[in-house]
This record gives structure tokens, C-alpha cells and sequence, in this order.
């Protein structure tokens, strides 16, 4: 019987959630979800000096958003706690104290200015970035006075290779003769990434990991590592680079776009984002919209490619849409209500007016940021007239009109959409003009603007009472 899959997701906390890390985490999250196995978060924190508990937060905050809930890891412990690494340092100095006394890793005290002066010369020598370490310290038996000492692995003697399967790329292959003694430790007991990862990977139990093509040159100083010790490696997918609409590697530095949560600031949807990520280096046919119950059912390495995906701002916008149309109106109008906050428009959860707004905005809008605009003037009590659109529509021969249909909305027994336009269409046909000449000064009066939904679903929104206050101050206008 197979054992039961467990993946990671091992993000280290310098900053805001990236969308390649959440992209990481997603594809890790599905494989567990549609295999029936266990999702775990870790958090490599041993970057002392940019490691921040705010950046902590903010990773389990864009995890939290998207929907990508672990199984095991902060806040959920599980039986291979703790999940932050620095909180595991005497088992990192454990398995390379076993390592120095079987010879397969040893104490070098080369320091820095020692390493930077070789690695010039033989730069300067070979015209190339072809350094790699001697081995100076192998089997020193002296111990310099006053010198800390890192801990590096000792590759075997001799010619070999180390080969893997990836699960995305397929076998790839490295010889011995390519890798050097690289650093396992430094002299503060803090491991570096090939080396915590591993001891990590291996006492958590993780039968695959899953992450970005950059680590591909990660994967076999691992392999060694797992070697030494005699443990069976776990398997390995490395998916294709994410980058920005310039075709750089989306990066913090350049790209905006790759904060997470950033998005969810500008109005996109959880259901669109994670659509819009899992797309990028994963496919299904031509699906393009597609839910978070599709993903977990269809979702395999079989699929995600091997080439780059570019960040398309266009067609997340798309997407986003597509989503707000697709949810059910209660769901928009709760996420709509938390935007017009922002614009200190004080309205209840629960508010009617929001889920007509949804139904009203969802075929314009593209966010939830644009839906909160659009939506504005219906939660407040009068509005400014644009001064072009009241010259044209507003005038003397429009408000006999307007005051028609001002009297007979007043009297409607039903304040309904459809009463409304009906409203409309018997004055425009009484007055013996097309329905525009008769709705557009109605809207301007209403919105202050020529663009709205339809005339009977604006009123409806706006309610009876701020119509007819509407519609009063526009007649009231010299």
C-alpha cells in the first residue's frame, strides 16, 4: 500500500506572499487534496536579519485569502512540530554532528576574506566564475586559534553522477565533478537551505516536493545529502518561472503585480486570483474558468508545463469578471460591502441594496474596486450633477417630463424595476417622443450622469425617497 502523500510548502518570511510562492502552494495543496494526503506549511525563518514576525502574518494572511489551508504547520500542530526552523536547531546540529564523525562532512575554518581572495585569482585566471572549493580544510587536524568553523559536506572521491526524475522535467543528471564541498552549516549553527530543507523534508515525511524550476541546481547537493545518510529521497517537480508582463522574472523588487495580496486590495476576487495563478504553468484542455472543486479533481504534474508563464493583467481582469458574474450575488455583495467602507459609506451587511448592486454592476464592473465606485452614489443622500450632462438633458423642455414622471413614480404602489420603466415608457409615449428623451433626464437627475443600468433598475436601486429628493432637486435647478 502506498503511503500517504505529504507535501510542503516552505515559504521563508521576508515580505509580502509572492504569487510564485502561492502558486507553489497551491500546486502542492491540490496534489494532497486529490491524493488524500497531507498538506504542510513550514516556515524557513533562519533569515535572521529580514525574517519578521509581520512577515509571518502576511504569508498566512494571502495563504488564508486564497483558500489554501494546511493540514499541519503554525497553528495546526501536528506530530512532526515544530514548523519553524528555527525552532529546530539542535536537530539540524544532531544530523551534521553524525555526519562529521562518519567523514562525510567536516569543519572548515577558511574565512570569508580567505574564500573572496581565491575565488578572484581563479576568476582572474580562467576569465570565468568557475570557482569551486579546494577542500582546503578535508582533514586539517589543526585548529586555528580565534576562528569560528562552518560546516561543509564532503563530496565523494572520485568520478559519478547523481540523477533524478522529475516529475514535470523528466531524469536530469549531474556529475560529481560539477558540485564542490558545499556549506551544510554556518559557524552560528544556522543551516543553509540545502541542508535544512533536507533534514527537515526528511524527518516531516515528505514523500514529494513540489516548487519553483530555480531549484533545480538545489536538488543535487540534497540528493547527496539523502545519499550519505542512506535515506530513500523524496520525489521532486520543479514548475516553470513566473514572469512579468516585461518577461523578467516577476519579482518583488520590479513587479507590483507580485503581491498577493496586493490584488486583493485592488478588488480581485480569491476564486479569480487562484484561477489565474493555477493557469500560469498548468492546464486542462482549453478550461479556462475553473473552480477550486474542479482543480482538486483534475489537478496532476502530468499537465503543468515547462516553459515561463507570463503575468497578463488583461486577462486576470477577465477572469475576475467572469467570477463576479459566476458567484452567487450574496458572496460579491459581502466583499463589495468591505470597499464601500473604504470610501466611508456606511452600509449594514445584509442590506438589500447590495445584492441589486451585483446584479445591477457585475456585467460592467471588473473588480470589486470598481463595483464600490460604481455602486457610490446609490448609498448616498443627493448627488453633484455633471455640468455637461445637466446643460443637455436638464432643460426647459425636459422637465415637463420629469415632473410627469417624478408625480407618477410617487404614487406606484410597488417599487419595482419593472414599475418603473413602465412609468417611463407611458410618459414618453403620452408626450409623444422616444423613451431616451424621457429616461436620460430622469438618469442625470438620478446619477448626475449619462451612464447607469437601466432607468427602472437606477430608481430601484436608489429607492423612493432619494429619487424623489433627486428628482426635486433637479426640478429645482434655475
Amino acid at each position: 500500500m502506498a503511503p500517504v502523500p505529504r507535501v510542503r510548502f516552505a515559504p521563508s518570511p521576508t515580505g509580502y506572499l509572492h504569487i510564485g510562492g502561492a502558486r507553489t502552494a497551491l500546486f502542492n495543496y491540490l496534489y494532497a487534496k486529490r491524493h488524500g494526503g497531507v498538506f504542510i506549511l513550514r516556515i524557513e525563518d533562519t533569515d535572521q536579519e529580514r525574517s519578521t514576525p509581520e512577515s509571518v502574518k502576511a504569508i498566512l494572511d494571502g495563504l488564508t485569502w486564497l483558500g489554501i489551508d494546511w493540514d499541519e504547520g503554525p497553528g495546526k500542530e501536528g506530530p512532526v512540530a515544530p514548523y519553524f526552523q528555527t525552532q529546530r536547531l539542535d536537530l539540524y546540529k544532531k544530523y551534521a554532528d553524525q555526519l562529521i564523525a562518519e567523514g562525510k562532512a567536516y569543519r572548515c575554518y577558511c574565512t570569508r576574506e580567505e574564500i573572496d581572495a581565491r575565488r578572484a585569482a581563479v576568476e582572474k585566471a580562467t576569465g570565468k566564475g568557475t570557482y569551486k572549493y579546494e577542500g582546503t580544510c578535508r582533514d586539517r587536524k589543526d585548529i586555528p586559534e580565534g576562528r569560528t568553523a562552518v560546516i561543509r559536506f564532503r563530496m565523494p572521491d572520485g568520478e559519478g553522477q547523481v540523477t533524478f526524475n522529475d516529475k514535470v522535467l523528466g531524469p536530469i543528471t549531474k556529475q560529481y565533478s560539477d558540485l564542490d564541498d558545499w556549506v551544510m552549516m554556518r559557524a552560528d549553527g544556522i543551516p543553509l537551505y540545502n541542508y535544512g530543507c533536507v533534514i527537515d523534508d526528511r524527518t516531516m515525511d515528505i514523500t514529494l516536493v513540489g516548487r519553483g524550476q530555480e531549484h533545480v541546481n538545489s536538488t543535487f547537493p540534497q540528493l547527496m545529502l539523502y545519499q550519505a545518510f542512506g535515506w530513500k529521497p523524496p520525489e521532486f517537480a520543479h514548475f516553470p518561472l513566473i514572469l512579468g508582463p516585461d518577461r523578467e522574472k516577476l519579482s518583488k523588487r520590479k513587479h507590483p503585480e507580485a503581491d498577493v495580496m496586493l490584488h486583493k486590495r485592488n478588488g480581485v476576487l480569491a476564486e479569480a486570483l487562484s484561477n489565474y495563478v493555477i493557469r500560469l504553468g498548468w492546464s486542462h484542455g482549453n478550461d479556462e474558468v475553473i473552480s477550486r472543486e474542479q482543480m482538486v479533481e483534475w489537478f496532476d504534474f502530468d499537465h503543468v508545463g515547462t516553459t515561463s508563464g507570463v503575468w497578463s493583467p488583461d486577462k486576470l481582469m477577465w477572469l475576475n469578471q467572469q467570477w463576479l458574474k459566476m458567484l452567487p450575488p450574496a458572496v460579491v455583495a459581502e466583499q463589495v460591502l468591505n470597499f464601500l467602507a473604504a470610501r466611508d459609506v456606511q452600509v449594514k451587511a445584509g442590506d438589500p441594496r447590495l445584492e441589486r448592486v451585483v446584479m445591477a454592476f457585475r456585467e460592467r464592473a471588473k473588480t470589486l474596486q470598481e463595483m464600490a465606485d460604481m455602486a457610490l452614489k446609490y448609498f448616498q443622500h443627493g448627488v453633484t450633477l455633471e455640468e455637461k450632462a445637466a446643460a443637455k438633458h436638464l432643460t426647459a423642455e425636459s422637465k415637463p417630463l420629469l415632473t410627469q414622471v417624478r408625480e407618477q413614480v410617487a404614487a406606484l404602489p410597488q417599487w419595482s424595476a419593472a414599475a418603473l420603466d413602465e412609468v417611463v415608457k407611458k410618459v414618453s409615449e403620452q408626450a409623444g417622443v422616444g423613451m431616451g428623451k424621457v429616461a436620460q433626464p430622469v438618469r442625470v437627475a438620478a446619477t448626475g450622469g449619462t451612464v447607469s443600468p437601466g432607468i427602472g433598475e437606477t430608481l430601484e436601486l436608489l429607492g423612493r425617497e432619494e429619487t424623489l429628493h433627486r428628482l426635486d432637486a433637479a426640478l429645482a435647478r434655475p
